[in-house]
């Protein structure tokens, strides 16, 4: 098995990782989706996943927008979709990193997302056959997603 190596570099006791490769998925929504649930408490982050899935909620797209609709439940920016394969593969790995974290003692309440990423992976390159014997070419690009939970003290008042 390959030893897939993580953007994010500093392993603390408090918190667990876990990566999704060679995802079929599109990057773009990938990267705005993860975008939306970054830096959220993982039951946020679920409740999150779970409305674009159900599409009651659209995600803002901030950085790949050209042609994009817009969508009326936004608000401050109103260029939007519903990135639904995106969500229920980055859902399995938020779950996966979530036991991975139950693994190392840690509690699902407290814990926030404080890293997510999605890189660019490889291409599947296959040929489409045209008529009068000619070919195009058609690509997929496959999408890496890693994922890093941390947890964080609950202060009582």
């Amino acid at each position: 098995m390959p030893s897939w190596g993580y953007s994010y570099s500093a392993k603390g006791e408090r918190e667990a990782m876990a990566s999704g490769r060679d995802l079929r998925v599109s990057f773009k929504e990938t990267v705005e989706l993860l975008r939306e649930i970054r830096g959220k408490k993982l039951s946020e982050a679920y409740q999150i996943l779970d409305d674009v899935i159900a599409l009651k909620r659209a995600v803002p797209f901030k950085r790949f927008k050209r042609g994009i609709p817009h969508r009326k439940e936004l608000t401050g920016w109103k260029a939007g979709r519903y990135p639904v394969k995106a969500a229920k593969l980055v859902k399995k790995v938020l779950k996966s990193a979530e036991h991975n974290a139950m693994n190392k003692d840690l509690d699902p309440e407290n814990l926030y997302i404080k890293h997510a990423a999605a890189q660019v992976g490889s291409k599947l390159k296959r040929i489409f056959p045209r008529a009068y014997g000619r070919a195009t070419p058609k690509y997929e690009q496959l999408v890496h997603v890693e994922i890093v939970l941390e947890e964080r003290e609950v202060e009582e008042e």
